[in-house]
């Protein structure tokens, strides 16, 4: 009997993920396996969903929309702070490093930069976007 994806599974998986306009995201095809237990909530929902129940070498095409991927925009995420908070070297899309008063690590983006201050968006970059996977299961232990 072939072993299929399934709860506390460790599998190692290649993928290929791209936006809706077919605009190449991240890949692993020829690199290491993306490897995770499933069902640990590792992943983003929409991929583990997609795996389950997949077998070793089967491959599968999956869209993942936002709730089920990095979820919708928050515009509350959107922060306008003093340009002195900010490196000097920052432009639009810079994306920063930090760590929130609870030493989270935090990585905003600069959406735009004004005359005394910079908006930082600390929204995922990829949230609100629907995903298009490719996706191989290489192993299952």
């Amino acid at each position: 009997m072939t072993e299929a994806a399934s709860h506390g599974k460790v599998i190692s998986l290649e993928y290929t993920v791209k936006l809706e306009d077919g605009q190449l995201v991240d890949t692993n095809v020829g690199q290491d396996p993306l490897t995770y237990t499933q069902g640990a909530n590792q992943i983003i929902r929409g991929v583990e969903a997609a795996v389950e129940g997949m077998e070793i070498g089967q491959t599968k095409q999956a869209i993942v929309p936002p709730t089920e991927g990095y979820g919708d925009r928050d515009p509350n995420a959107v922060h306008e702070v003093p340009k002195e908070k900010v490196p000097q070297e920052a432009k639009v899309g810079t994306m920063l490093h930090g760590k929130d008063s609870s030493g989270r690590k935090i990585q905003p983006t600069v959406s735009a930069i004004k005359d005394d201050t910079v908006i930082l968006d600390f929204n995922h970059p990829l949230a609100g976007k629907t995903l298009h996977f490719d996706l191989k299961v290489l192993n299952i232990s």
